[in-house]
């Protein structure tokens, strides 16, 4: 266990470094922070002045052992459009892009798994048809298509939910939450809904696909040889040992989550990490950037870490595995 535990750690530190090293590259290849900073009127005397101050005259060894300094401790500088430390503009975004993710999480699991089921336990018949025809859309038509026909419902038609913007938040110190909230909630529904329709038509196909396959094994034949009842059957061991591979696609996809609700948080203006990032790239914010970039990458690391150590935990296999190499 030992062993596959530092195997794993030194394959995340691995990735991690490379990460951050692309991210390094982009403060030396894209854009000019100086530039940025002073403008094009600046003198050669006010430029040379700055890249002292910022380390950039250091060699590039040098830089690149700041920049691992700094990141292992938070911080990447100041942002070049709003004149902020990085760190504190993470710390005001991150609550809105952790609380849609989950939102979004949640409505794809509590949605996806039932239907998931519905559609392998009534293979066959119309509505399981037309729930995986409705698969299909989920899976093919892009965010920002289903986040403007939700508003164009939801918001100008029936003008039941707000098309933007976050609404009355909750502050518990630097944390910040609008689900405590009404307006708040009103708020998260219609990104959450955008956000988890691709992930909620993933995990119901992903749960039809594994229903059917249970279904099929001996032992559910030997249940129903037993003379246990359907329900038995289909939720007492059928679903269980379904919903194995289900939670550990959840768990990667919670990360995907996060990454990807930059479209969603773009087209409801939502102001989330995501949001944060595309306002850097339309300026070349390069520390904002660097920032997103070594953040979502620790979020993928360590849930594919702990899915991993998940993994060894409850398979059996791998631990025979580990033992016989």
């Amino acid at each position: 266990m030992l062993v596959f535990i530092l195997r794993r750690l030194a394959q995340a530190i691995i990735v991690m470094l490379t990460v951050a090293f692309i991210a390094f590259m982009l403060f030396q290849y894209v854009g000019d922070p100086v530039t940025n900073l002073l403008g094009q009127d600046a003198t050669e005397e006010q430029r040379v002045a700055l890249r002292h101050d910022l380390g950039l005259d250091a060699p590039f060894p040098v830089q690149f052992a700041r920049f691992i300094g700094n990141a292992l401790q938070g911080e990447f500088g100041l942002s070049l459009r709003q004149g902020r430390k990085v760190s504190s503009l993470i710390v005001e975004r991150f609550p809105a892009t952790l609380e849609l993710s989950m939102v979004a999480g949640l409505i794809a699991l509590g949605v996806g798994i039932p239907l998931g089921v519905y559609a392998a336990l009534r293979r066959g018949r119309a509505s399981s048809q037309l729930l995986m025809m409705f698969s299909l859309l989920g899976v093919s038509l892009p965010t920002f298509l289903i986040g403007i026909l939700l508003i164009l419902v939801f918001a100008v038609w029936l003008k039941w939910l707000p098309s933007f913007g976050r609404g009355d938040v909750t502050a518990f110190g630097t944390w910040t939450t609008g689900l405590l909230t009404a307006d708040g909630l009103r708020h998260v529904l219609l990104p959450a809904i955008t956000l988890s329709v691709f992930q909620l038509t993933l995990i119901m196909r992903l749960v039809r696909a594994e229903m059917l396959e249970v279904l099929r094994t001996d032992y559910i034949k030997f249940a129903r040889a037993r003379g246990l009842s359907n329900r038995s059957v289909y939720f007492g061991h059928a679903l269980k040992n379904t919903l194995v591979p289900v939670i550990t696609i959840t768990g990667l996809q919670l990360g995907s989550l996060i990454a990807f609700a930059i479209i969603t948080e773009t087209v409801f203006q939502w102001p989330g990490m995501g949001l944060l990032f595309i306002q850097a790239v339309q300026f070349a914010d390069i520390p904002v950037m660097a920032a997103y970039l070594c953040l979502i990458s620790f979020i993928f690391v360590t849930i594919n870490l702990l899915v991993d150590l998940l993994y060894f935990a409850v398979d059996p296999r791998l631990r025979v595995e580990g033992k016989a190499h």
